[in-house]
């Protein structure tokens, strides 16, 4: 079973940029693949950015040219790091891992997922 603790959320001004850090309970990054979604109140969640195990990437279009996934297999952490940030990024923001994911940014292609982790951009 695997588990994911992520951290890094806060409050930021438009422009700003955050952090997020997604720790995984045993050797996850280099066999599974992992995503980023969030999810807005009222609103369904949404892919953000994934990994797959060899480190191909894609991102939504919202979030190209100012969100960056990384991970470090060796430490277990994967980050997504966030610039330029928007208040309609404002959302609670979850890491998921799914073993034949890919870089899907589809939900239902990943099997865990941790508790979330806050952000709010002010304007």
């Amino acid at each position: 079973q695997v588990q994911l603790v992520e951290s890094g959320g806060g409050s930021v001004q438009a422009g700003g940029s955050l952090r997020l850090s997604c720790a995984a309970s045993e050797d996850t990054y280099s066999s599974y693949c992992m995503g980023w979604f969030r999810q807005a109140p009222g609103k369904e969640r949404e892919g953000v950015a994934a990994i797959d195990s060899d480190g191909s990437t894609n991102y939504a279009d919202s979030v190209k040219g100012r969100f960056t996934i990384s991970k470090d297999n060796s430490k277990n952490i994967l980050y997504l790091q966030m610039n330029s940030l928007k208040p309609e990024d404002t959302a609670m923001y979850y890491c998921a891992a799914g073993r034949y994911a890919g870089t899907s940014l589809a939900r239902e292609t990943y099997n865990y997922w941790g508790q979330g982790t806050q952000v709010t951009v002010s304007s």
